[in-house]
């Protein structure tokens, strides 16, 4: 049985709204248990053993309904599964899917450096956060036990990021094992013809393993349940990926029928699945269109419900896609992404520099730092918060005031009349309306500035440094 309600968890808890976890009640601090912003752990009292029986009982009711299967170790581990709904907004999704690329075995040892070198690497900054990729997938194409290991022990000297080990052939799979034992890989894969080779080998080496049955949803609940008896529920199911046509559609919907089943309450089938975008690269010939249905295969199933996934395409127009919809489909859609509220410098300001409001809705802060920045403009901008909302619709709901600017003043420390030349605050076009009241409530002058923030660079040239009056 899973709870969901914080009334639900508030009846484990020692209920004297002692305070020690930072919050003033039991019933807040339940509350954030069922978000998952706090870990049970942070009740010390519950820690007490008078409340043990407790504590593993609440402990149990929390779990998620899928699954959290842990591949890799140390900084760089990649957590999957974990989720408790179907759709996101009813709570939202926790481990954001994992995007393995691709090496292979038959690859010269320079050629398998440089790509595991660009696949680690690989970095795109995004609003305010540096978008990466998380593992490396080792494809046995020799079939040589020899040659697969001399791979992996290669890559492991040059990536520390979680690796898939990847045949169908157990004695691959053991070779590869004995490099990576101590790196906890995932196996991929066991199927109906090698499952008790490959199921020996997860149990002797403790490690996870993803069990293979292309468009047969019985053979692969089968499966799980038969890993589960022999004593191992670190698990992840491959439904197949087929990435065209009719069979593209039967996977998008296998895939939630897997998920929907976990969800519901079918502990059998309620682990994290396996996509494998790649498979676009056996449908087509042509290297243009294989790499876009990849990434198309690959968006589709990052929102429906693919925990993991197994790519080849390496080019920023297809990987940026793939990056973007999932920071997209695992940021809270409850929550406005924000920013640290307060003053910052752009540039090098100094006493006749211009200071700039904005929001602290990271959409808008990055936008117009970077226009300011990518045009040399030496600045203060000040991001007022707002509850992470932007200019217009803060201003039209009262999160941006004239009290609220006043404030952000107050609080960062910077003294208009001391630290500026100039006393004067620019504030942004969609709150021009608040220009009397900020001018009444700070004591400084207040210009108004672009409704869009590419139009400063303009606007400076015709109204900086302001006219003394």
């Amino acid at each position: 049985m899973k709870i969901n309600s914080p009334l639900e968890a508030y009846k484990y808890l020692p209920a004297t709204n002692c305070g020690k976890c930072g919050e003033q009640t039991c019933m807040a601090f339940a509350a954030h248990l069922i978000d998952r912003s706090m870990k049970l752990t942070d009740c010390t009292p519950l820690l007490e053993e008078k409340f043990k029986k407790k504590f593993k009982e609440l402990d149990k009711l929390l779990e998620p309904e899928i699954r959290e299967i842990e591949i890799g170790v140390g900084e760089k581990i990649a957590k999957i599964g974990g989720d408790d709904v179907l759709y996101r907004h009813k709570l939202t999704f926790f481990n954001q899917t994992k995007f393995a690329y691709d090496v292979w075995d038959t690859m010269d040892e320079e050629e398998l450096v440089e790509r595991v070198n660009y696949i680690q690497n690989f970095k795109k900054f995004y609003v305010g956060n540096f978008l990466t990729v998380d593992m490396i997938a080792i494809r046995s194409v020799s079939d040589d036990p020899e040659r697969f290991a001399s791979t992996v022990k290669k890559v492991l000297e040059t990536t520390e990021l979680p690796v898939i080990l990847c045949s169908f052939n157990h004695n691959v799979l053991k070779a590869g094992l004995e490099l990576a034992k101590d790196r906890n890989p995932l196996l991929y894969a066991a199927n109906k013809n090698n499952w008790k080779e490959v199921a020996e080998l997860a149990l002797k080496y403790d490690v996870p393993v993803t069990l293979f049955a292309p468009d047969d949803l019985d053979l692969l609940k089968s499966m799980a349940k038969t890993f589960a008896e022999m004593g191992t529920e670190k698990l992840v199911l491959d439904p197949g990926t087929f990435p065209t046509g009719k069979q593209l559609k039967q996977t998008f919907t296998n895939f939630t029928k897997v998920r929907r089943a976990g969800i519901d309450g079918d502990r059998e089938i309620a682990y994290p699945i396996m996509a494998v975008p790649f498979t676009a690269w056996m449908a087509h010939d042509d290297p243009v269109s294989a790499s876009y249905w990849e990434t198309v295969v690959a968006s589709v199933l990052t929102v429906k419900y693919g925990d993991i996934m197994i790519l080849h395409s390496t080019e920023p127009y297809a990987m940026l896609p793939e990056l973007h919809i999932r920071d997209t489909i695992y940021t809270d859609p409850r929550k406005p992404v924000t920013v640290d509220p307060g003053m910052y410098k752009v540039g090098s300001p100094d006493k006749d520099s211009p200071v700039l409001v904005t929001t602290n809705f990271a959409l808008t802060y990055y936008t117009v730092e970077s226009d300011i920045a990518s045009n040399k403009i030496d600045c203060y901008l000040w991001a007022i918060d707002t509850d992470g909302i932007g200019v217009e619709a803060a201003v039209a709901g009262g999160q941006l005031t004239a009290a609220k600017v006043k404030k952000g003043i107050d609080e960062s420390g910077f003294d208009l009349k001391k630290d500026t030349s100039h006393n004067t605050i620019v504030l942004p076009g969609l709150a021009a309306r608040l220009q009397g009241d900020v001018e009444d409530e700070t004591g400084a002058s207040v210009l108004i500035g672009p409704a869009d923030s590419g139009r400063i660079p303009g606007w400076m040239e015709k109204n900086w440094p302001p006219q003394k009056k």
